[in-house]
């Protein structure tokens, strides 16, 4: 179900990151603010509500959506109780689900939630701002896109494939070789403030951005 629903998500281009049970899923949202987090209420660890109360015990405010076959009165309540924005019971429709997204989505984000950061390295996503300490780096939307995904998963290699289903999503025809293709603009870019070396190739594998200078 996981795998179905990013792939509906993926073709409406969102960007999605899939946790595979709730301390997966605790430690995600840790990486940075997410614009929604769908969350199962049944999961193979810990349970989603407990999941929910964690994240919101964490100062994560990213809306929530529980989305379980635990439809009743009770367990709605319980779910809205716990931290959750939305409820949404199985069987459901894909479009009600894709809608309810969008909704949540809409909200504004949170005071302080906008901005990502891994050392000297900052991106405010409200106004389109990236930032080495005090001086402003002229990107294009996509180098934006790319350098957000890498200070999320900053001091984690991240594979080729993985930076294409999460900044290019959906997007047909698109091929490995626009990632390489792309990191060297953001290289250049980040040379001109002498942060070029932060951004690494691991040979064989993809590439990494280290979280301090």
């Amino acid at each position: 179900m996981a795998a179905l629903i990013k792939r509906v998500l993926v073709a409406e281009r969102h960007v999605v990151d899939v946790a595979p049970d709730g301390v997966s899923a605790v430690a995600l949202a840790e990486t940075g603010p997410h614009d929604v987090i769908v969350l199962d209420r049944m999961l193979p660890d810990i349970d989603g509500l407990t999941v929910m109360r964690l994240l919101r015990a964490k100062g994560i405010a990213s809306p929530v959506l529980l989305l379980t076959a635990l439809g009743s009165v009770d367990d709605r309540v319980g779910g809205l109780d716990a931290g959750a924005d939305d409820y949404l019971a199985k069987p459901f429709a894909f479009s009600e689900l894709l809608a309810r997204v969008r909704a949540l989505a809409r909200r504004p984000p949170p005071a302080g939630e906008s901005r990502l950061a891994a050392g000297d390295l900052t991106l405010d996503e409200l106004r389109h701002v990236a930032q080495v300490g005090d001086r402003t780096v002229d990107l294009s939307a996509r180098e934006f896109a790319l350098l957000g995904f890498f200070i999320r998963h900053a001091g984690q290699v991240v594979t080729r494939q993985q930076i294409l289903d999460q900044v290019w999503g959906a997007e047909p025809d698109v091929y490995s070789n626009v990632v390489d293709l792309y990191v060297s603009y953001l290289r250049r870019k980040l040379a001109e403030l002498d942060r070029a070396d932060r951004l690494r190739t691991v040979r064989g594998v993809g590439y990494t951005l280290r979280a301090e200078p």
